[in-house]
């Protein structure tokens, strides 16, 4: 296959490229030149902008596109327009947060109400989603997580559980919690464009509670750490944010994210998708070591401070 990857240096577009170049396939990659020069010596690049120029692409033509950087409907329809039929068949990889809302306790599914308007991050992934040609295939990660993660949202809990010692771990024990292995979805995503799937999936693991993520995280590192268990309400009135200062953590009765976690993964199942389990990712993730582009392209969320984390479980009843 002559596989064509919008994006393709950081995170997931970097585990798009390695899994197609691991099965064989011709790949060219498509960024703007800021990131990742130095990867993939195999691999054709070009330059363009998708707010901007994307002449390169003129007169090319590929099997399949798989776009790992649009945002927004305009980036769709440039990209569309410069390539036209030639582009064989589109992925598009958009995101679960194209939904409305998650309703606290309820799994969702493909045909959950989108978000409305053109405004924030949800939105406009929804929209572009409508600008993609007939016969796309369109996949909605949750959380991506593994090595190369510029977020270090997951990452967080493998290494402070390493760190041992008494260790915040919020909301219910048996509370489910999604993510998926980067390098399970970029190889999924590679076989569909093969294949040249069409349809929409979310693109998600199975649930587990948190508590079995995070005695994993022990078992994997060795370590002594143990868990204070802190509801919600606790954690809200203590003023921790949910996802950002404490990954994985979403209030189970918030109106508008409580069931955020509750992605069905039928459809995806269905159509292929295989993840490893959690104790892999978790290995991996405390094995790797970023390197100089992973420190290029980080945008690292602000989980908790070891001092914050302290000082909270200080604060708490014995």
């Amino acid at each position: 296959m002559n596989l064509l990857v919008l994006g393709g240096t950081i995170f997931l577009g970097r585990h798009v490229v390695d899994a197609a170049l691991a099965a064989g396939h011709r790949v060219t990659i498509l960024t703007r030149g800021r990131h990742g020069n130095a990867l993939f010596p195999r691999v054709e690049r070009l330059l363009g902008d998708r707010d901007g120029d994307l002449s390169a692409l003129a007169g090319r033509a590929f099997d399949a596109v798989i776009d790992c950087s649009g945002y927004t409907p305009a980036h769709v329809r440039r990209a569309t327009d410069a390539l036209g039929a030639r582009a064989g068949h589109w992925l598009f990889v958009s995101t679960i947060s194209v939904y409305a809302g998650f309703e606290p306790g309820r799994v969702y599914d493909e045909s959950s109400p989108l978000a409305p308007g053109h405004e924030g991050y949800g939105a406009l992934k929804a929209r572009a989603e409508e600008a993609l040609p007939e016969g796309a295939a369109i996949v909605r990660p949750g959380l991506i997580v593994g090595p190369h993660d510029p977020t270090g949202r997951f990452t967080y809990w493998p290494r402070r559980v390493a760190r041992g010692g008494d260790v915040l771990a919020p909301g219910r024990p048996d509370r489910p919690v999604q993510f998926i292995d980067a390098r399970d979805l970029a190889a999924w995503c590679v076989a569909l464009a093969l294949a040249r799937t069409a349809g929409t999936f979310n693109a998600v693991g199975p649930r587990l509670p948190m508590r079995e993520l995070l005695d994993t995280c022990r078992d994997v590192a060795a370590s002594d750490a143990r868990w204070r268990w802190v509801p919600d309400d606790t954690l809200l009135a203590l003023g921790v944010a949910p996802w950002t200062g404490l990954p994985l953590w979403l209030p189970e009765s918030d109106p508008s994210f409580g069931g955020m976690l509750l992605a069905d993964l039928a459809r995806a199942h269905a159509a292929g998708l295989r993840t490893r389990g959690a104790r892999a990712t978790v290995a991996d993730t405390l094995a790797w070591t970023p390197d100089a582009d992973d420190a290029a392209s980080a945008r690292h969320v602000a989980t908790l401070s070891p001092e914050r984390e302290a000082g909270i479980l200080a604060s708490l009843p014995a």
